[in-house]
């Protein structure tokens, strides 16, 4: 009873080895350990001391990669950009009492300089290249301001407002910055809807545990687009013309480290859904041919498709004599 009893369960056992021992990279998707690490190890190699170099680990007896995933932008249509970043909005209670604060605070401080002598003050004749200059430093160093940037800038566009449009010269330099920088666009209100360069690359520190929707997911928060991540899908790009698009339940990384570390092989691209379509490895050797070479090829498709096609006639013809023949037969014996 015991050895019957065993039986049906080695094979389970055995199965769930395998399952252990393997990393899942899509539904129903999975390769073992010592071959991910294998190509890990090559793609390290190739990224080495620079900052797509990847890093692995186990939890729990899985195998997790992280680090950087480069992305390249092929979208056709704009995306749009959120203006206020999910924070505090410009016409709440919290927001405008805290704006009554500061301007109190500064009218006090400057009722305190009229009664203090002070030296005047030294005035400086900028031309238009400082001007330019200083806003691109400017700018340049919004990327680390954070909430602080998306502040100033709304309390500058409020009190615009507030005073029939006049602004301060303090004001007018909060206007000159932008929230942050998007692959070297700086943008505000007016540019807030725009079409990304096609082939301009970005990266997103991400795992392998991570699916397709997950990462892009991450990729739109980052910029802050307001665009529904149902609308993209990543695609796999090879040099031969070949594109693939990743399933939902797909993980990106692991692809990634399988297909190797070479751009210039295969690249990442965030496409929309709709707009673009799969090419297979059998359509794809055709692409980069001259238009004679396509032509000619095309011309002996149509000489064999006729030469098919006159085979399947006269087929055909044949089965319509043999059974005319038969049917007469019948009648002749039924008269007889």
């Amino acid at each position: 009873m015991g050895s019957c009893a065993g039986l049906p369960t080695q094979p389970i056992c055995f199965l769930l080895m395998a399952v252990v021992d393997s990393v899942q990279i899509g539904e129903n998707k999975y390769i073992s350990k010592t071959d991910l690490l294998s190509h890990l190890k090559t793609y390290n190699l190739y990224y080495e001391e620079k900052s797509l170099h990847l890093r692995h680990r186990e939890e729990e007896g899985e195998l997790i990669i992280e680090g950087l995933l480069n992305i390249f932008w092929g979208l056709r249509r704009p995306i749009r950009l959120q203006m206020q970043d999910g924070k505090e909005p410009i016409d709440s209670p919290r927001f405008l009492a805290s704006l009554r604060c500061s301007r109190t605070d500064a009218n006090k401080s400057d009722s305190k300089k009229q009664h203090t002598k002070q030296a005047p003050p030294t005035i400086k004749v900028t031309g238009p290249e400082d001007e330019s200059n200083e806003s691109d430093s400017e700018a340049a160093g919004e990327g680390g301001e954070g909430e602080e940037s998306t502040l100033q800038r709304t309390r500058s566009c409020l009190s615009g407002r507030s005073l029939g449009g006049r602004t301060e010269p303090s004001n007018q330099r909060r206007l000159r910055r932008h929230r942050c920088s998007f692959n070297g666009h700086f943008y505000n209100h007016k540019t807030a809807v725009f079409t990304p360069a096609f082939g301009s690359v970005t990266n997103v520190r991400i795992n392998s545990s991570m699916t397709t929707s997950q990462v892009l997911r991450v990729l739109l928060n980052k910029f802050k687009i307001e665009n529904s991540p149902d609308e993209f899908t990543l695609f796999l790009l090879h040099t031969s013309g070949e594109r693939v698009q990743l399933k939902r339940n797909d993980h990106p990384l692991a692809i990634r480290v399988l297909h190797g570390p070479c751009e210039q092989i295969s690249k990442f691209f965030l496409m929309e859904r709709d707009q673009v379509e799969e090419v297979t490895y059998d359509v794809a050797q055709y692409i980069k041919l001259e238009m004679p070479v396509l032509q000619s090829f095309i011309a002996k498709l149509k000489e064999e498709e006729n030469r098919e096609m006159e085979k399947l006639k006269k087929r055909y013809c044949d089965m319509r004599r043999m059974i005319q023949t038969h049917m007469q037969r019948l009648s002749d014996k039924a008269l007889c």
